[in-house]
């Protein structure tokens, strides 16, 4: 009997879960005056449940059974607007706030015309949105969205365990991320400065409401980026009760909490902390790291004219090395060359909104820092101080104010805001390193201090109902030197065209340029004089113009095609003056970037074209299909064009799931990519004994620039989950399995140096001023499989 007892526990809770006690209610506004909506129309897709909004717009749905729904609303005079993948359970009433637009397209003809949330006036092409559900779901994605975007069209998949966002072909670092509309400098654990990614995401998905993801036509009043725009908007804490959710994962443990304040206001918390340190142990890895990461939010609705946000991120990041596991010539290597690094960031913010009858302003204040420290001891022996060979001390600070208008009139939209920012960036560095015949000691302290500023203006408006028109303007300026303090030399016009062929058909087209600072590294970088060597010489913004055009297909509801051709070209990109290369083709590994002399002269372009096909949830059934063709070309020193780090040709991704009876599903997640370019050593620099004693690593031979290449390499990701729906809490089982079949991509040998029986280099015997070269085999993939709970109350 008592092996039928877990069989009948189950079939006892699946019972529970039938009943139908899910609530689902909220308020529905005029998305530009926060004025209520009385008498909308609220169906819940391919059901019986519907209702409208009272007087004071809100709606309320009750005795709904558990599951997931897409919910429309329609208004006569307002776009429509559906919400996808609503998860409505009985243990906690689901509140949703709905903004709707005003169809400006709208004469004297009554009309209700869509408003899909991936495409906007500014933004009518390279838009992708992905809700919680799909980000929570994404086999593989480990609940992280840096890994979820993968899945579309556009973003490089590398055989690597770092989330480093790769776009289009251009670098790490050209990216930029915001929290609720404050921006937050890098959304990963163990960030590599200069640059952005770690191997571990930052943001709790269970705060994301959804995300809203630009690969192009960027909104101008996000400014600094190249390559991506990602706008995370959080959803609000619980205003009828205290709850939570505990989350089990293999990697790590966190909380939320979440309850109202007062009568209009709730807050959302959470904390999280790794125990991967206890893993990595076990299994011998000869790197043992530590993440904890924070999250707050508080919105308080003072009235319907004016409501108030504060925000918080924040991490710590610990790094300790392994070296009583050195068994393996890998692990070995490993210890020789990986510094030891602690890290810590946080980003505070405010967000105050004052609705008008025709528009709104915000104000936006934040804060946001960074401290990197890492260093380095020759055979990792603390103990003699003549044994250092690399110590880094670094901070980055921003203080930042954001004012943004956005107000209709005569059926045409506008927005306009002003920007500044005080930034403080500090640097302590020493290291020995390779240069030619000698080694260089590099031995300096910096302090930077610089005022950052921008301005924009948009204007849009829809012709005839069926050409939607967007043009921008945005200048930007920076305290650095005399090109990068004159807003003039930075000015980003653009303009974005929508023209809809049928209902179902339409035409979209964008350009524009776009403008990025270069990082603090490089910006503050001295000698040991004090001089700032890159403001002599002449460092300024990098550029990059962006051509796009693309076809879209909406055969109907759930259902979307896209087929979009890019074209980007890039101008005065940091040129390292150290080892001739263009710093486009760095960032995607651990440590500093751009912390060396520079001159503005690389250049660059990129192009490709992408289809993208999406059938969100629908009859149990949702899938995406991105299918991406890219080119990625960068100047050598010589001044030819030549295959840039990311220039991986072909991408393709493949996502799919299914939800069965008694809340099971199922979901695959294929990916597909063409080898990345990669530069070989140069052999003989490498293992002069003066060379690897310094470096105990290979040194890239930049004559030959990214040109060998990696085979192609893929991947198959499986997620199964179970839910339970019951009357106080929600639970979710999961198993996920990435690389189900075990693919193993060959990287580039390790170039290392024979050892003696004392861990000795063993000196070349036909050169002693070199030793014995050995490679090791440097193979990457494995099954990993892993299993999570999540409990929600």
């Amino acid at each position: 009997m008592k092996r039928f007892l877990p069989v009948l526990f189950l079939f006892f809770i699946t019972g529970i879960t039938a009943a139908q006690n899910g609530i689902l209610s909220g308020t529905v506004t005029n998305a530009v005056s926060n004025e209520p909506l009385p008498f909308v129309t609220i169906l819940v897709n391919d059901t019986l449940y519907g209702t409208q909004t009272d007087i004071d717009g809100k709606f309320l749905i009750e005795k709904m059974t558990p599951g997931l729904y897409n919910i429309s609303f329609t208004y006569i005079g307002f776009k429509k607007k559906t919400i996808y993948e609503v998860q409505v359970t009985n243990a906690v009433p689901l509140a949703l706030n709905i903004q709707m637009e005003e169809d400006a397209g709208v004469l004297d003809v009554v009309t209700i015309k869509a408003t899909p949330n991936d495409k906007t006036d500014e933004s009518p092409t390279s838009l992708k949105t992905i809700g919680t559900n799909e980000i929570q779901r994404n086999p593989g994605g480990n609940r992280d969205i840096s890994r979820v975007i993968q899945s579309l069209p556009g973003v490089t998949y590398t055989p690597s365990f770092r989330n480093d966002i790769i776009i289009r072909g251009g670098a790490p670092n050209e990216n930029r991320f915001y929290l609720d509309d404050v921006e937050v400098p890098n959304i990963n654990h163990f960030a590599t400065q200069g640059s952005s990614g770690g191997p571990v995401g930052m943001i709790n998905v269970d705060f994301i409401q959804e995300v809203a993801f630009y690969t192009g036509a960027f909104p101008a009043a996000d400014g600094n980026a190249l390559s991506s725009v990602m706008e995370i908007r959080m959803r609000e804490g619980r205003k009828d009760a205290a709850g939570g959710t505990t989350t089990l994962g293999s990697s790590d443990l966190g909380i939320t909490l979440e309850g109202p304040t007062g009568k209009n206001s709730s807050i959302l918390f959470s904390a999280r902390r790794s125990y991967l340190q206890f893993l990595f142990d076990a299994l011998g890895l000869p790197f043992l790291p530590t993440y904890n990461d924070f999250q707050f939010k508080e919105k308080i609705n003072i009235n319907t004219k004016n409501t108030l946000e504060f925000i918080a991120l924040g991490a710590i990041d610990q790094f300790a090395l392994n070296t009583k596991d050195d068994t393996s010539a890998y692990q070995k290597y490993i210890l020789d060359n990986l510094p030891v690094q602690e890290q810590w960031n946080y980003t505070v913010g405010a967000v105050y909104t004052h609705y008008r009858s025709h528009g709104y302003a915000k104000v936006i204040l934040s804060r946001n820092m960074l401290k990197n420290d890492a260093y380095k001891y020759l055979n990792n022996d603390e103990s003699v101080s003549d044994n250092l060979l690399y110590d880094y001390t670094s901070t980055e600070a921003e203080n930042k104010l954001r004012y943004t208008e956005y107000w209709t009139a005569k059926g045409f939209r506008y927005s306009a805001g002003i920007q500044y920012m005080l930034s403080r960036y500090t640097n302590s560095t020493f290291q020995k390193i390779p240069f030619g015949a000698d080694v260089l000691t590099i031995d300096y302290q910096s302090k930077l201090f610089t005022h950052t500023y921008g301005v924009y203006a948009t204007a849009a408006h829809t012709f005839w109902n069926v050409l939607d028109a967007n043009i921008g303007l945005r200048a930007d300026g920076n305290s650095f030197d005399a090109s990068t303090r004159n807003p003039l030399n930075q000015i980003s016009p653009r303009l974005a065209l929508s023209y809809a062929l049928t209902p179902n058909w339409s035409i979209n087209a964008n350009t524009g340029i776009y403008y990025q600072l270069p990082a603090y590294t490089v910006l503050g970088y001295r000698d040991s004089l004090g001089t700032l060597v890159n403001k002599e010489n002449n460092v300024t913004y990098i550029s990059a113009t962006h051509f796009t055009l693309g076809l879209e297909y909406r055969p109907e509801k759930n259902v979307r095609f896209t087929l979009e051709g890019f074209y980007k070209i890039y101008d005065n990109y940091p040129f390292s003056l150290r080892d001739s290369v263009s710093l486009a083709n760095l960032g995607a590994d651990f440590g500093v970037i751009g912390d060396e002399p520079v001159t503005s002269t690389s250049k660059g372009k990129s192009y490709g074209i992408e289809f993208f096909a999406q059938q969100r949830l629908y009859k149990n059934f949702y899938g995406i299909l991105s299918v991406t063709f890219v080119r990625s070309l960068f100047e050598d020193k010589q001044g030819d064009y030549v295959a840039s780090s990311w220039d991986n040709r072909s991408i393709i991704a493949l996502t799919a799931g299914k939800k069965f009876a008694h809340d099971w599903e199922l979901g695959v997640k294929f990916r597909y990519s063409g080898g990345l370019p990669y530069t070989p050593y140069d052999v003989q620099y490498s293992t002069l004994t003066y060379v690897w004693d310094i470096n105990h690593q290979a040194v890239p031979d930049f004559d030959q620039l990214n040109s060998e290449r990696l085979k192609p390499y893929h991947q198959l990701d499986m997620r199964l989950d179970k839910k339970w729906y019951l009357d106080k809490v929600n639970i979710d089982v999961y198993l996920d399995v990435q690389n189900v079949y075990a693919y193993k991509v060959q990287l580039p040998p390790i170039l290392d140096v024979v050892k003696d029986v004392n861990d000795n280099p063993v000196l070349n015997p036909d050169d002693p001023s070199r030793y014995q070269v050995s490679y090791i085999d440097n193979e990457s993939g494995t099954v990993l499989p892993s299993i999570g709970v999540v409990v929600e109350f």
